[in-house]
This record gives C-alpha cells, sequence and structure tokens, in this order.
C-alpha cells in the first residue's frame, strides 16, 4: 500500500471488515478484537468500534467494551446500538462493584442441563425487566417459575426478571396447577434475548401419561441428550402440538382354537363316504 493513498486505504479497511465479521459469526472473539482494532488505528468507523465493543463483551472484558462503545456514541450520537450496550454495560459493572464476588443468584444443578425425551424444554422469556435488573444475571443461574394468574413468572432471589413466552407457558400451567413440579436455568442472554432450559423433576399421578413437553419428544432417537455449550437447547419457533397424545392401535386377538368336530353321526358318515 502507498503510504497517503486513500483509495488504498478504505479497500483495506472493508477487507479486514469482511474479516472481523466472519471471525464473528464463527465465535473467534480474540481474533475479532484484533481486526477491529487494527480498522480503527486504520481511522476506524462506527461499525468497527461497535464490533470491537461486541467482541470484548463476548470475552468479559466489560470495561474496555464500555470504552469502545463510548467510542462509536462519540461518532455517532443516535447510534440505537451503542447505547443499548452502554445502558447493559455500566448497570453490568455497577452491579459487579456492589457485589465484589458475592453471587446474585444460585447457579444451577449440573443435572439440570441434561435433556430428557419429554421431560426438558427451553423458552424465550418476554416482558423483560429492565436492564439494570438483568445486567447481573449469566448463563446457568437458577431460575424460580411461579403462576401468576394466567402468567409464568420467571425470578431470581424473588425478583421477577420476565416471563415464560405463552406457548410454553399455557401447558405448564395446566400442569402445575395439577400437582407438577419444574425448574429452569438460564442457558442464552444476548441483548434482549434470554431464555431458558426447563425440567419436569415431579409428575403429579393425575398427570400420568402427559407429558410435558411433547414437542421436545418429536422426532428424537435416543431418551436422554446431555446439554452442549454452545448450543443451548435447538429451539423452535414452531408452535407445540397441543393434540392428545394417540393411543396405541389395538391388536385384534387372532382366533387360534381348532375347529370343533361335529358330533352329529350323519355328519361323520358323510366324512368317511368322502375318503
Amino acid at each position: 500500500m502507498t503510504a497517503g493513498d486513500p483509495d488504498a486505504t478504505i479497500r483495506q479497511r472493508r477487507q479486514l471488515a469482511d474479516i472481523a465479521i466472519g471471525q464473528a459469526t464463527r465465535g473467534e472473539w480474540p481474533a475479532a478484537v484484533e481486526t477491529n482494532q487494527q480498522i480503527i488505528e486504520l481511522g476506524g468507523d462506527v461499525d468497527a468500534y461497535n464490533r470491537l465493543g461486541k467482541a470484548l463483551s463476548e470475552l468479559d472484558r466489560h470495561a474496555e467494551a464500555l470504552e469502545a462503545y463510548q467510542a462509536a456514541l462519540e461518532r455517532e450520537r443516535t447510534n440505537r446500538i451503542a447505547e443499548r450496550n452502554i445502558e447493559r454495560l455500566e448497570a453490568l459493572l455497577t452491579a459487579a462493584d456492589a457485589a465484589r464476588g458475592d453471587r446474585h443468584a444460585a447457579r444451577a444443578p449440573a443435572a439440570l442441563f441434561i435433556e430428557e425425551m419429554g421431560k426438558t424444554g427451553s423458552a424465550r422469556l418476554i416482558n423483560l425487566a429492565p436492564a439494570k435488573q438483568l445486567a447481573p444475571l449469566s448463563p446457568g443461574d437458577a431460575i424460580e417459575l411461579r403462576a401468576a394468574d394466567e402468567e409464568l413468572e420467571a425470578r431470581v432471589r424473588g425478583l421477577k426478571v420476565g416471563q415464560v413466552e405463552p406457548r410454553v407457558a399455557n401447558r405448564l400451567l395446566k400442569l402445575m396447577a395439577q400437582g407438577n413440579r419444574y425448574e429452569a436455568a438460564l442457558t442464552t442472554i444476548r441483548d434482549d434475548d434470554l431464555r431458558l432450559i426447563i425440567r419436569e423433576v415431579f409428575a403429579d399421578p393425575a398427570n400420568f401419561g402427559t407429558v410435558s413437553f411433547p414437542g421436545a419428544a418429536a422426532g428424537r432417537t435416543g431418551d436422554v441428550r446431555p446439554y452442549m455449550k454452545g448450543t443451548a437447547l435447538r429451539y423452535d419457533d414452531d408452535e407445540e402440538s397441543e393434540e392428545p397424545e394417540e393411543e396405541p392401535e389395538e391388536v385384534e386377538e387372532l382366533d387360534t382354537s381348532l375347529p370343533e368336530l361335529s358330533s352329529e353321526p350323519e355328519e361323520e358318515e358323510e366324512l368317511l363316504e368322502e375318503t
């Protein structure tokens, strides 16, 4: 590249931006940090600072991420991405300073992250609490599920952080009203997207034969599958079927008895004559 050649600099920045986007897509966050820093050295733009903030956040380098987003906002005062992340990171850092290592929520037991056909499922949280209240949360935190009117609330230490989406909540509320119990934990926290894994820990005899998560049971080849980091639980946007399970067809009983021989003399004589 010729020194002072603006066109060459622009081309290089575009090439690096494509590389940075690819690294972020693949989750290569340390490499993404370096690439975006190179772009900034060439005269970075708002997108480069936002990408840098994202990569630093994924590496839990929250203070540095906050600086990157603030730099983006200085260059574009109405940038919504920077504004939202600054609010989130400031709340997170404030909560971390207040807690100083004292966890805000209990960690869910490891057994909760084992998927069992029909007994575990995933759900998205809606109507989330303010960002300041959500900031201290992290994947693996235990969530208390509480029925409230026609909603299934998700709570951490008694504070509501959101509610389970209706397509899952409606079924669980009915089963909980009849005695079922469930445990839950956070699996995904990404901006405004919070998701849970929910596990049936007790099925009331009144619900015998009723599957808690029929959609999760469909199409599985095994009964138990471990939760794998990075995949969370596969989350289908298609609505789960609420149709009752089909009863197995009855097998018609075969008549295996031998035909009875008639005891009438005339019929016996006819048989003898035929032979």
